[in-house]
């Protein structure tokens, strides 16, 4: 059964320096708390990576990872290949700017196929830790002030 989570948020930037952000894969594990490693494998003809393998740490559950990119002006979707932890991944951010402001709106959906049924309360604790380092680990790097947690 897949496991659906998003969250909105806004950054203070413009959305070409959030994308250059999540482009800089060698430094996401710098700003995101389940990412233990991360390098790209191969890049598409613009620079940007196309294909990166990740280890990543969920409420103690390491998963290795290659993820494929996808980019657009102000869109960025990654699958994952299947592993041991789970069947298909499924990542979305859509980026929105404010026309008034230097800030975007940030939309983030993850859809997770796990290969073993999870209990709900670690489903909400792993959709909370992914998508904090999804938001708020972005805006920290995006904008370099560190975020204190709610």
């Amino acid at each position: 059964m897949a496991i659906r989570a998003s969250r909105e948020i806004v950054i203070e930037a413009s959305p070409g320096e959030i994308l250059a952000a999540l482009a800089d894969v060698d430094s996401i594990p710098a700003w995101s708390a389940v990412h233990k490693r991360a390098e790209v494998i191969d890049r598409y003809d613009d620079g940007r990576p196309h294909h990166v393998r990740v280890a990543v740490r969920v409420l103690g559950l390491v998963d290795e990872e290659v993820l494929e990119y996808h980019w657009g002006p102000n869109w960025l979707v990654w699958d994952a290949e299947r592993t041991n932890q789970q069947y298909a991944q499924h990542v979305e951010y859509t980026l929105k700017p404010d026309p008034m402001t230097n800030a975007t709106y940030v939309r983030v959906d993850i859809t997770v196929e796990p290969a073993a049924p999870l209990p709900h309360f670690l489903v909400k604790r792993a959709s909370k830790a992914v998508l904090d380092s999804a938001t708020r680990g972005l805006r920290e790097r995006v904008t370099g002030n560190k975020v204190v947690p709610k």
